[in-house]
């Protein structure tokens, strides 16, 4: 697999992202996630602690909704996110499409 080569057609902005699972064992889990376009519709508020890099595009997430901080990401940015951190994704570049490294682990 080339982490960069792209599906040959992407979802468009109305459609779901595209999730593709490396590696799933018991402690770790490791994905490939695309984004054109897509943001979050609701705060994500996870079991377990996640690091992001954002490989291609640009994105947003917003943090904590009473503080409401936000964190631009470019290509090469990675973000460390604790498990139980309230965030969402509220902008993904669409050219070029956002290609996330996402790793989370117990």
């Amino acid at each position: 697999m080339n982490i960069f080569q792209l599906p040959t057609s992407l979802p468009i902005a109305t459609a779901p992202e595209v999730f593709e699972t490396l590696h799933d064992s018991k402690n770790i889990k490791i994905e490939r996630i695309i984004s054109t376009g897509q943001v979050s519709e609701s705060w994500y508020d996870q079991e377990q602690d996640e690091w992001v890099c954002l490989l291609q595009g640009k994105a947003r997430l917003l943090f904590d909704h009473d503080q409401g901080e936000t964190i631009k990401l470019s290509a090469g940015d990675t973000l460390f996110i604790p498990k139980h951190r309230l965030h969402r994704v509220v902008y993904t570049s669409v050219q070029p499409a956002c290609i996330w490294l996402a790793i989370f682990w117990q």
